[in-house]
């Protein structure tokens, strides 16, 4: 199998599962894990870059998507808008930390963009979540072993 394909297309699951796609991006790790032909520390370097990536993402579309609010076919209601701007507000950037979790943490990512979280707190923070997710699949996988 080619390293780099491995690698790449470990990224780009990890780039869509973290977009409002229903991916699931600890599987593939896991499958490239139980191969055993790959460095541990790349594999979850390439998935963590790819999910961060996919989260930025979702964070530029959420700075933009106000200027469609009230549309018929925008996605969120001004109500839903409301109670997430204020869930946000209460718990602040720390909620990003759950932005590794299934059902919430896309749409979190997403509502940080819109309530304007500066980048580089959205990234820190993003990241670390990521990232310990991944290594959290990878080291059950290796106790697997």
């Amino acid at each position: 199998m080619d390293e780099l394909a491995v690698f790449g297309g470990l990224f780009a699951v990890g780039f869509l599962a973290a977009t409002l796609l229903p991916m699931q991006s600890e599987a593939a790790l896991a499958g490239a894990l139980a191969v055993g032909s790959f460095s541990p520390a790349g594999l979850v370097l390439a998935a963590s870059a790819g999910n961060i990536l996919g989260s930025v993402v979702n964070w530029l579309i959420g700075r933009r998507i106000e200027a469609f609010a009230g549309r018929r076919w925008f996605p969120a209601s001004p109500r839903m808008l409301d109670r997430a701007t204020a869930w946000y507000r209460r718990y602040g950037r720390w909620s990003l930390l759950l932005s590794w979790a299934p059902v919430v943490g896309d749409p979190l990512t997403l509502v940080a963009g819109v309530l304007r979280e500066p980048l580089w707190s959205f990234v820190a923070l993003v990241a670390v979540a990521k990232t310990a997710r991944y290594l959290t699949v990878a080291a059950a996988v290796s106790s697997l072993w």
